[in-house]
């Protein structure tokens, strides 16, 4: 069903009140929920922090927009709380982590078959192998460390399996620099989408940074310290695709409008009848804050709201597994790598890329260690494979960082 943010002018930013028990709710069961409304609260909490995170720079450059600002960012704080305490504690940070990544491979699929941009959408094909690759090693940390099977978490949806290797994927900064679209000839959802797929790498990258330390295991440190720095690559990547000459409302009001957009596909595609309410609310919410925005852009920019959001959105992002998708990318693109912003053949990868990569690997790669002899397969945490010996599932990472380097 078409949706329009024009419609509706939703719940006025005066209206919008909560409660410290309203704010934490039921989260969300592990096991008995579909995985993809861990998906959906994963995706809506980057979609809500990377709101607050524009809004607290833009009050830093404008001081007219400071009030309307920080109205409703009270309000998208509150509702960045409610989304996250979603997830259930009894997820482990690993397990989480599991989860991040699926979040990373499913909506990056689901937004590069709907990217109406050719470019942009090679550009998010290019990072959803990496990040199919991190599911794979992180499957094996989880395998290791905890003796968990990471499709406890991603509900047989998401293959785990080796891409585009962790360790190939480091390159020099000059090579994670993309070609922005035209803010006054792109496509609206080109706009929409990079704003999305910026949002979750940041808060990717941020949890990585935050979690990372928490591990006693000396090889897991290292894996989240090396994973953490491609996904500070992924975001490198997808901002660049932004157009930097948006004006600051310009840019406001599209964040508004993704953050409607987002809610609108959590609506129409939820299970679970107690967070689509949730949803519903918030989308009610956003509508709200979006003609704030909207009237603001008007009043000091001169300009029509029309202008930049051109239309109605005509179906919500697909969140379901996009297997068929990935699949066939990883088969034809597996070898793309990168040279400035443009995407070459392997044996055409920049030196300034390689030169670095041998750098960052010149004692080791975590990725590398703690995948080698691993394969994944269903019920890791009751069925003994020959490639994991005993004692690394005793000692962990120690003896997985000594096992032969073979490469999966």
């Amino acid at each position: 069903m078409a949706f329009s943010v024009f419609d509706s002018r939703g719940n006025p930013i005066d209206n919008q009140r909560y409660t410290w028990r309203d704010l934490v709710r039921k989260p969300l069961s592990k096991l008995d929920d579909d995985a993809f409304t861990r998906v959906r609260v994963i995706i809506m909490n980057a979609i809500e922090l990377e709101a607050l995170a524009f809004s607290h720079n833009c009050a830093r450059c404008n001081s007219a927009l400071r009030l309307p600002l920080a109205l409703i960012r009270r309000s998208e704080q509150h509702q960045a709380t409610m989304v996250n305490w979603l997830l259930s504690p009894d997820h482990s940070p690993l397990e989480t982590t599991i989860a991040y990544e699926q979040v990373a491979i499913e909506l990056t699929a689901a937004v590069a078959q709907r990217e109406p941009d050719g470019y942009l959408a090679q550009c998010y094909r290019f990072g959803l192998l990496e990040d199919f690759d991190h599911l794979y090693r992180y499957s094996a940390l989880l395998d290791r460390l905890e003796g968990k099977d990471p499709n406890n978490i991603v509900q047989s949806y998401t293959d785990i399996l080796p891409a585009r290797p962790t360790w190939e994927h480091h390159r020099h900064p000059s090579d994670d620099l993309r070609v922005p679209y035209d803010h006054s000839t792109a496509h609206m959802l080109s706009k929409l989408h990079a704003l999305t797929i910026t949002s979750t790498e940041q808060q990717t990258q941020n949890y990585y940074m935050n979690v990372g330390p928490l591990f006693a295991d000396p090889v897991a440190r290292q894996l989240y310290a090396e994973i953490a720095s491609v996904e500070e690559q992924h975001v490198t990547q997808y901002e660049s695709m932004l157009d930097p000459t948006e004006t600051w409302l310009e840019k406001w009001m599209l964040h508004e409008a993704n953050e409607c957009y987002n809610y609108y596909s959590c609506v129409e595609t939820e299970t679970n009848h107690e967070i689509k309410a949730i949803w519903e609310r918030f989308l009610d919410y956003e509508l709200g804050h979006f003609h704030t925005a909207a009237e603001a852009f008007a009043k000091y920019e001169r300009r029509d709201p029309h202008e930049v959001i051109t239309g109605a959105f005509d179906a919500p992002i697909p969140l379901k597994s996009q297997r068929d998708f990935y699949r066939k990318v990883l088969v034809d693109e597996v070898d793309l790598r990168a040279l400035g912003t443009q995407f070459v053949p392997k044996d055409q990868e920049s030196r300034d890329s390689i030169a670095y990569r041998t750098q960052m690997n010149s004692d080791g790669s975590p990725s590398m260690a703690i995948s080698a002899g691993y394969v994944w397969a269903p019920g890791t945490e009751i069925v003994t494979r020959g490639a994991v010996s005993g004692a690394a599932q005793a000692t962990g990472m120690a003896n997985a960082a000594s096992m032969p380097a073979t490469l999966h």
